[in-house]
């Protein structure tokens, strides 16, 4: 036997009526079922964040619509919400952020950084949402991802590239602006996915990273092992300031 979806327990521990009065079209009207089983959860649970999580568990596919009902019920703990949705259930992080950003519960930046938080390796379907919902606000995206989750700077370029590629620098350039030493990462996986947006790419990390000439380096190191002629490696790097007796042991070592 199916068990009973979020919106149909709701209704089945109303205890002002009885299920059995509603005819279709009064069935329709779900919200205030909804919020009363939300409002008891929150009561016997003392926190909204344990009463969604404790909801999301035994309901897992209707958390989004958890999440929806919670943001209306209570829109100050927006914050405590969407973190703990997340945690509960990270499959439907793509959803709940899209939920929040049509709500405009707070700024996109500040959902971004959220929902990355509450579940780092779905970084990925958060800035997409992001980037989706609010396509202006695409570098803050950017510098709040890269800054909230370092470590997948590569993946969030890479993403958001693939998504906009006619703004590759602009993210190429703020993320690089905002956690400069990921420049060879984030070569790395742009060159995979662009290999024809080479000089475009490279030149740009250099710009970005030219305060860390050990990172150029590497960065010429990765452009060569992904397809880039020796030549224009070698001229990549004249440009950049480096003689050819520094340019020897990256071009040599290949």
């Amino acid at each position: 036997m199916r068990s009973l979806s979020f919106l149909a327990l709701a209704i089945c521990i109303s205890t002002s009526v009885g299920a059995t009065e509603f005819s279709k079209t009064e069935a329709k009207v779900i919200d205030p079922y909804q919020v009363k089983f939300l409002k008891r959860q929150v009561d016997q649970n003392m926190s909204i964040g344990r009463a969604i999580k404790s909801i999301a568990s035994h309901y897992p596919q209707d958390v989004v619509e958890i999440v929806e009902v919670a943001l209306e019920t209570y829109p100050d703990h927006y914050q405590e919400i969407i973190h703990s949705a997340i945690s509960a259930q990270p499959s439907s992080t793509k959803e709940i952020v899209q939920l929040a950003l049509a709500k405009n519960v707070s700024s996109c930046p500040a959902i971004v950084k959220l929902a990355i938080s509450a579940e780092p390796s779905y970084v990925d379907f958060v800035v997409q949402a992001a980037a989706n919902a609010t396509p202006d606000e695409l570098n803050e995206i950017v510098r709040v991802a890269v800054l909230t989750e370092p470590n997948s700077a590569d993946s969030i370029v890479q993403t958001l590239s693939r998504q906009h590629p006619n703004k590759l620098v602009d993210i190429m350039t703020t993320a690089l602006n905002t956690v400069p030493y990921v420049g060879e990462y984030v070569v790395d996986a742009l060159l995979a996915i662009f290999p024809g947006e080479a000089d475009d790419v490279v030149t740009t990390a250099i710009k970005e990273s030219a305060a860390q000439r050990e990172q150029i380096l590497r960065i010429l190191e990765i452009a060569q092992d992904a397809g880039v002629a020796d030549e224009r490696v070698r001229q990549y790097g004249l440009d950049a300031g480096f003689s050819d007796e520094e340019l020897a042991g990256v071009l040599n070592d290949k």
